[in-house]
């Protein structure tokens, strides 16, 4: 984050953390938003300055009837990408969006869609970047309506853009039905989720057949139809595609690079899941090489489906999630009957907070010691809130994140491949990483103090998709490589760590390199995880390189040239020529 902007918000990058507690308000819908905004008109609106603690914008000229505009505050996921004023509106409808896209059309603006905010790249704004002809347009305020189809073959579920997957997935669970592959946390908008192909940690176990209407590939993968704001050659205006029109296939992972008013999924039966939290199995065990004996990572998919380690920095013993299809309470289960079953990680004890703001008070050595208070946490919370043994209803096991959840920065990507190569992946990047931070800790260093995730799923496969079809999504990171039908797999690989640590982004940046030169060739392929940081060079999303030349190329690797990462370019200028749903880093990404 540039130094100016530091000191405009009155705020070091290792206070972050601490401030951003004071800069949030809960809405009623769970959704989180940042409060202090500057209603259009109201004194402080426009010149000189207002309450948000900085210069305010110049009004927008001319801006549409009727549509609800303020200057706000902003902030993503990690906060690092902080804005104390932009101009932010609340269109109450679709006509609405189609206004705004022409207004700013007119008037030289650009409109970036506003979801959950959760989310840690620049995709909607950039920071230190110029807001001043920017204007956010929040999506979960009034475009959030959420209709079920259950009768449909398939059926579907139709929502708005800031329609939350908690509100899409209490709907289908009251009509019976649910998805069986949930990012976790349900806060995150449908039409964010859609542009960063969210996704869960669900595999089918071994033997398991995926039930009709079902994906193990991302949430894109379901959608049947959208509807997008595009350009008819002389104005903007609403256009819905089908799946099988292949002028849809860019638009299911869009990055943003479009604004979606209306989207369409598929939906299939809702089923009991169980999840088991697995705390006393050693990390060289746990993650064996293939076909190891014990209880490793591999085994635990083959037998039950989906799988996540959470392994502390500088400790032996990983948190292990396994989840499995239970139609009926395993006697040894705690039925819950909501998500968000682990309040233990989403409120810390005072110790866990103590020992982070030592590290961000410049003690990065403090690193083991929040390692192992974060693993104590966890066996003792999961033991005092009966959280070791779960059974529910598939969303209510799928959600565990909360806006409430230790915010940290992430790193790391996916490795595309065959089931098979599960236990080899994950063996290579564990002794790789443990190696690494033992280096560094021998020299005194403590570039990495958060957890290593890790977790799997299915890639977006045509069979799963129950209408008509020209394909799976163009850029989405589980995208299936015609020159590998046997390549069925992401694995996700990610390290987390507090904003601020020193050395943290030279780490990541070896990490990604690694990564890169390790999973190539005939067995693997490495995509980044669109939502997550990525490009690390002295800074994440920086690394000209890979943003121009490694990263598009693992999107013509193995796929036709009419259906590539090219073409998904050229058909968002052809959508939006004028580049209104743009940025300076979109400019470089998608130039």
């Amino acid at each position: 984050m540039p130094e100016s902007n530091d000191k405009r918000l009155g705020l070091s990058r290792r206070g972050f953390l601490a401030a951003g507690a004071g800069a949030l308000a809960a809405t009623a819908a769970g959704a989180w938003t940042p409060v202090y905004a500057i209603p259009l008109g109201s004194s402080g609106s426009a010149g000189g300055s207002g309450s948000l603690g900085g210069p305010t914008l110049p009004a927008p000229p001319n801006f549409p009837d009727g549509i609800e505009l303020a200057q706000q505050a902003y902030q993503n996921w990690s906060k690092e990408i902080m804005l104390d004023s932009v101009w932010t509106c609340h269109p109450k409808s679709p006509d609405d969006v189609v206004r705004l896209a022409n207004w700013a059309h007119a008037n030289g603006y650009k409109i970036r869609p506003r979801g959950a905010m959760h989310g840690w790249t620049p995709l909607t704004v950039v920071n230190g970047a110029p807001v001043d002809k920017v204007i956010l347009v929040d999506t979960m305020k009034h475009l959030n309506g959420v209709s079920v189809n259950a009768g449909g073959a398939p059926a579907t579920v139709t929502a708005g853009p800031g329609a939350t997957l908690d509100a899409i997935t209490t709907a289908l669970q009251a009509q019976g039905l649910g998805f069986a592959n949930l990012p976790a946390p349900g806060v995150l908008s449908i039409a964010g989720s859609l542009a960063v192909d969210a996704h869960g940690a669900a595999l089918p176990a071994n033997g398991q057949a995926t039930t009709p209407g079902h994906t193990y590939g991302s949430l894109s993968n379901l959608v049947t139809s959208l509807t997008a704001v595009v350009w008819d050659g002389s104005k903007y205006a609403e256009k819905t595609y089908s799946r099988n029109d292949p002028q849809i296939k860019p638009l299911l992972t869009n990055l943003g690079r479009t604004f979606l008013t209306s989207v369409t999924l598929q939906a299939g039966p809702n089923f009991r899941m169980r999840c088991q939290s697995y705390t006393d199995i050693k990390w060289t065990e746990m993650f064996g090489a293939k076909g190891a004996s014990g209880r490793t990572f591999e085994s635990y998919v083959a037998s039950n489906g989906g799988v996540e380690a959470i392994w502390y920095p500088f400790t032996e013993k990983p948190w292990l999630k396994v989840w499995s299809v239970a139609p009926t309470k395993p006697a040894g289960s705690r039925e819950v009957t909501g998500p968000y079953n682990y309040p233990f990680s989403d409120n810390l004890p005072e110790a866990v907070t103590d020992l982070l703001g030592q590290m961000n008070s410049g003690l990065p050595g403090i690193a083991p010691a929040f390692g192992n208070i974060m693993y104590t946490t966890t066996v003792a919370g999961l033991a005092a809130t009966g959280a070791t043994d779960i059974w529910g209803w598939s969303k209510d096991i799928q959600f565990y994140i909360k806006a409430t959840t230790l915010r940290l920065t992430e790193g790391g990507g996916a490795v595309i491949t065959n089931r098979a190569n599960i236990g080899q992946v994950i063996h290579d990047f564990t002794h790789w990483f443990n190696e690494r931070i033992e280096f560094y800790k021998a020299k005194g260093q403590y570039p990495l103090n958060g957890p290593v995730e890790i977790r799997c799923c299915g890639l977006d496969q045509a069979a799963d998709v129950k209408v008509p079809s020209a394909g799976a999504p163009t850029i989405s990171a589980m995208r299936p490589r015609p020159d590998h039908p046997e390549w069925d797999t992401a694995i996700w690989l990610n390290v987390l760590g507090v904003p601020g640590t020193p050395g943290m982004f030279e780490f990541y940046r070896e990490m990604e390199q690694w990564m890169r030169s390790h999973y190539t060739g005939n067995d693997y392929t490495f995509r980044p995880e669109w939502s997550k940081g990525w490009a690390f060079g002295a800074d994440p999303y920086t690394d000209g390189g890979i943003i121009s030349g490694a990263l598009p190329q693992s999107y013509r690797d193995g796929v036709p040239a009419s259906d590539n990462w090219d073409s998904a370019r050229a058909a968002f200028n052809t959508l939006d020529p004028h580049r209104i749903y743009s940025n300076s880093f979109m400019d470089q990404l998608l130039p």
